[in-house]
C-alpha cells in the first residue's frame, strides 16, 4: 500500500435543489477527492482555507478518516472559498449563483517532507500553474494524474498544455474533453488528448458512466452505478477521481487490470455521494458498503 497526495480546493458550498437547500456545507475538489480516496489508503491533503470561518469540526472529520491535513494552509483573517449553485429538477444541469474565491487566490503549495515523498499524486481541479508547482515540489512520484475544467481550458491553455506533458493521466468530463480536443466524438477526443502528453485519459459522463483510453489501444467503458436515490450530486466527480487514485495507491500498481478495478471502485464510491448533501451519505458508509456495491457491479458487468 502506498500513500497518496491530493491537492485541490476546500470550500463552503450553498446548494439549492428543487426540494431543499443546504447552506455552508463542506465542499471543494480536494475535500471530496480526499474523502473518497481515504476509504482505500492514507491521504495527504493539501489546499487552503480561511482562518476567519474554517471550522474545527471539518478538520476533525477529515482527520478521523485517515486524511493527513498538515498541508492544509489556514490563513488568519481571511475567509474560505464560497460557492452557491442551484440544480434543475433532473440534477444533470446546475447554475452557479455566486462564487467568492477569497483565500484561494493566494494558494501556493508548501508541502511537508512526507507529502513530497508520496508516490501517487492527484492534482484535483485547480489552476495548471498551481498544479505545476506541486509537481516541482514532489520528489519521485510513480503516477501523477490531474483534473481540469473549462475555465482553465479557455483561460490558461498554454499552461495547461505544459502541465499535460508532465502528467501520466488526465480526468475530465465529456464537455471538457470536447472543448480541449475540439471534437465531438469522445473516443476521438481521448485520442487527441493523449497525444498532448498523458498516457491515459478518463472521460466522466455523469449518470452515463465513464470512458478510459490508454496506451496500446486500451479502452474500457463502464456505466454508472444504478442508484435509486439521487438527492444532490455535488462532489461526485471529485470523489470518483480520488477513489480511483486511492485504489491504485492501495495496490501500488497501475496496470490495465488494476485500472479497471479502480474505475469500478471509483464508480461505486461516488454513488454514495449523490445520495445526500455534502458528505452526509459518505459519512454513513463503510468500506464494507463499498465492497458490496463493487461486487454487484462486477456481477452486473460479468467482469
Amino acid at each position: 500500500m502506498a500513500d497518496l497526495l491530493i491537492v485541490g480546493s476546500f470550500a463552503f458550498d450553498t446548494i439549492n435543489t428543487q426540494t431543499a437547500r443546504r447552506e455552508n456545507v463542506l465542499g471543494g475538489t480536494g475535500s471530496h477527492a480526499s474523502y473518497g480516496a481515504s476509504f482505500f489508503t492514507k491521504v495527504y491533503a493539501s489546499g487552503i482555507v480561511g482562518g476567519e470561518d474554517w471550522r474545527n469540526e471539518d478538520s476533525e472529520m477529515l482527520k478521523a478518516h485517515n486524511i493527513d491535513i498538515e498541508n492544509l494552509q489556514i490563513v488568519p483573517g481571511q475567509k474560505t472559498t464560497a460557492w452557491e449553485a442551484v440544480y434543475e429538477a433532473d440534477m444533470n444541469n446546475r447554475s452557479t449563483l455566486s462564487f467568492e474565491p477569497n483565500c484561494c487566490v493566494a494558494f501556493h503549495p508548501n508541502l511537508t517532507a512526507d507529502a513530497r515523498k508520496c508516490p501517487y499524486i492527484f492534482l484535483a481541479n485547480n489552476s495548471p500553474e498551481s498544479q505545476m508547482e506541486v509537481i516541482e515540489e514532489c520528489e519521485e512520484p510513480k503516477l501523477i494524474v490531474a483534473d481540469t475544467m473549462d475555465y482553465y481550458i479557455n483561460g490558461s491553455r498554454p499552461a495547461l498544455e505544459t502541465l499535460l506533458r508532465k502528467v501520466d493521466g488526465l480526468i475530465l468530463n465529456d464537455s471538457e474533453a470536447q472543448l480541449l480536443a475540439g471534437k465531438q466524438d469522445l473516443f476521438e477526443c481521448g485520442d487527441i488528448i493523449r497525444k498532448m502528453g498523458p498516457r491515459f485519459v478518463i472521460i466522466k459522463k455523469g449518470a452515463h458512466g465513464c470512458i478510459f483510453l490508454g496506451e496500446d489501444d486500451q479502452v474500457c467503458v463502464f456505466p454508472a452505478y444504478p442508484s435509486r436515490k439521487v438527492i444532490e450530486p455535488t462532489g461526485a466527480g471529485d470523489c470518483f477521481a480520488g477513489s480511483f487514485m486511492g485504489y491504485l495507491a492501495s495496490k501500488d500498481c497501475a496496470d490495465f487490470q488494476t485500472i479497471k478495478e479502480a474505475l469500478i471502485y471509483a464508480t461505486v464510491t461516488a454513488s454514495f455521494t449523490i445520495e445526500d448533501f455534502s458528505f452526509d451519505a459518505l459519512k454513513r458508509s463503510t468500506r464494507e458498503d463499498i465492497d458490496k456495491r463493487f461486487a454487484f457491479m462486477r456481477e452486473m458487468l460479468n467482469f
